[in-house]
């Protein structure tokens, strides 16, 4: 069996499709059937390590995006992506075609575009999963002919037809599922006794966030550890002005600073903390299967366009707290922060409302259907 995935542009999109590779070739042992030939269309490959290990070919096409906001500068920038998705397409199409896979599954996003419109042309069944509380145009199109269709929130159920759609919640992976514990101090070199927060700016970080850690860092290690995930491009930066915030401080110790959580630091990092920062990403996801209280802080509009819908319809079971970007201050920071951890009570509500939202069983739920409709697809 040939089943190809597509979306990539983010890990928010790049490691569900790997969560749900993994559960293909799970289904597929457990059921002592073929190992199935997985591909993954993209514009680029992400993450070229974790492809080979689940045993992913990687195909290259080009794509573009298309900005709604009216400006000089983005009619110039849609002008040439408009040829880059129509040359993407050809290019999906001519790939797909010697391919010939038995069911297509698309993520989403501008990226997934050419591959599901090779797929329609083709005619091959097409299974989509959206992200978003509030759907994006690719799968918004994709709707009309997708054979099933997952959602990550109920509240993206009313864009979609009812029959062919499922609320599984996101697919993540199972590296990542169980926090570790036992040992965890240890390996961050942390204090059992002192409360932890951990602080997730994104594999690219978010640099307003921050700023605002570094503005509150000096109150903040008063009482608790942190730790703080930065992103690559704000890791330097960030570090030298810890040094000088922080500049003899007794309790400097307490800041623990990292560019990139690798799978063991973020279960310990999860395992250790009472409390997550977080933007309104595929993160929210990790951190409801985790079982954490939050504070999430969305990207503002009209840079993203459905991480404050997120953040709001995640914040609606009383998982979480939202501090929009505008509001955020070192001072509304350390007061939310204080209000959470101070408080046993808000913490278990909290804590069991993130339990209640979460679905450990996404990637198997949608892997399980993608498998059902190749096998029928392939007889």
């Amino acid at each position: 069996m040939k089943i190809l995935l597509t979306g990539g542009g983010s890990g928010g999109h790049f490691y569900p499709i790997i969560a749900i590779a993994q559960q293909l070739n799970e289904i597929a042992k457990e059921s002592k059937l073929l190992k199935p030939e997985i591909y993954f269309m993209s514009t680029s490959s992400y993450n070229e390590g974790l492809l080979y290990e689940n045993g992913m070919e990687f195909i290259q096409v080009g794509s573009g995006k298309i900005r709604n906001k009216l400006s000089l500068g983005n009619l110039i920038l849609n002008f040439f992506d408009l040829w880059k998705i129509f040359f993407g397409t050809i290019s999906a199409t001519w790939e797909m075609y010697w391919l010939f896979p038995d069911v297509v599954f698309g993520k989403g996003g501008y990226v997934s575009f050419p591959a599901l419109f090779a797929a329609r042309i083709l005619g091959i069944p097409v299974v989509i999963h959206e992200s978003d509380s509030i759907p994006g145009r690719v799968n918004l199109w994709a709707k009309k002919f997708a054979k099933r269709i997952a959602i990550s929130y109920p509240e993206a159920g009313k864009f979609f037809p009812k029959d062919k759609t499922a609320y599984t919640g996101n697919p993540i992976r199972k590296e990542i599922i169980e926090p570790l514990v036992e040992g965890a101090h240890e390996l961050l070199g942390l204090d059992p006794s002192v409360p932890t927060v951990l602080i997730l700016g994104g594999s690219q970080g978010a640099k307003f966030i921050n700023e605002t850690v570094m503005d509150a860092l000096p109150e903040l290690v008063k009482n608790y550890q942190v730790i703080h995930q930065t992103g690559k491009n704000n890791f330097a930066v960030i570090k030298q002005t810890a040094e000088v915030v922080l500049l003899n401080n007794q309790n400097k110790n307490r800041y623990k600073v990292f560019d990139y959580l690798n799978d063991l630091n973020m279960r310990a990092g999860v395992g250790v903390s009472q409390l997550i920062v977080s933007r309104a990403g595929s993160t929210i996801f990790e951190i409801a299967v985790w079982g954490k209280p939050s504070i999430i802080i969305p990207i503002p509009e009209p840079t993203s366009h459905d991480q404050r819908s997120n953040a709001y319809a995640y914040a609606r079971t009383g998982a979480a707290e939202v501090i929009e970007e505008k509001n955020l201050t070192a001072h509304v920071l350390i007061g939310e922060i204080e209000r959470i951890i101070s408080s046993q009570e808000e913490k278990e509500k909290m804590s069991q409302a993130a339990k209640s939202f979460a679905r450990v069983d996404a990637a198997r739920l949608i892997a399980d259907e993608i498998m059902s409709i190749g096998l029928e697809h392939e007889s």
